[in-house]
C-alpha cells in the first residue's frame, strides 16, 4: 500500500513538469542543491493563519505574525487529495508517513504572494511516500501574504485566515 501511494504521487507529475523542475528559473537560494533528485509534488492548497502582535522590540508598534499554515496537499490535477500541510512545519503523507523541516532560504515571489521557500528536511517518521526526502520547495505560490487589515493596539491577539495556494516539491539526494 506504501509503495502504490508513492507510486500514485509520482504518476501524478506531469512529464512536462518533471522535465521543467529540474530547469526552473528559480533564485539560487531556494534551488534545491546539486544532486538531489524530484521525486514527487504536490499542491497545497488552505489557509496560513496570523495573529496581530506588538513588533519584537518595539512594543509600540504592531504588526500581522505569521501563525502555522493549514493545508491540503493535492496532486496534479487537484482531484485527489494526498496528504496535508500544517504547523511544524510538517508535511504529512495519507499512508501516514510525515516530514518536517527547517527553512533553509527565502525568494520573493509576485507581489501580493508569500516567498519562494527552500527547506531542509528532517528524516520521516513512518514509512512511505515522505521516507527519505531531503528538501522541500515552495513554488509558484499564490495569496497568503498577512492581511492588509490595520493591526494596532486595540486589535492584539486577533487571528486571521488568510488563503494561499503553492507547489511544493520533494527531493530526494
Amino acid at each position: 500500500m506504501r509503495h502504490n501511494l508513492s507510486t500514485a504521487i509520482l504518476a501524478c507529475l506531469p512529464l512536462s513538469f518533471a522535465a521543467s523542475a529540474q530547469m526552473m528559473d528559480l533564485p539560487e537560494p531556494v534551488r534545491a542543491p546539486t544532486g538531489a533528485q524530484m521525486v514527487m509534488k504536490a499542491v497545497g492548497v488552505g489557509e496560513l493563519a496570523y495573529e496581530c502582535r506588538a513588533k519584537a522590540g518595539d512594543a509600540a508598534s504592531f504588526e500581522w505574525a505569521f501563525v502555522g499554515p493549514t493545508a491540503k496537499l493535492m496532486d496534479s490535477s487537484m482531484s485527489k487529495e494526498v496528504g496535508k500541510y500544517y504547523a511544524g512545519p510538517t508535511w504529512e503523507s495519507t499512508d501516514g508517513s510525515k516530514i518536517t523541516g527547517k527553512q533553509v532560504a527565502v525568494a520573493p515571489a509576485a507581489p501580493g504572494n508569500i516567498p519562494l521557500q527552500l527547506v531542509k528536511a528532517e528524516p520521516a517518521m513512518g514509512n512511505g511516500a515522505m521516507t527519505g526526502i531531503t528538501y522541500i520547495q515552495r513554488v509558484n505560490t499564490k495569496g497568503g501574504v498577512a492581511p492588509p487589515d490595520s493591526c494596532t493596539a486595540s486589535s492584539v491577539g486577533t487571528k486571521k485566515m488568510v488563503p494561499y495556494q503553492a507547489d511544493y516539491v520533494f527531493y530526494k539526494g
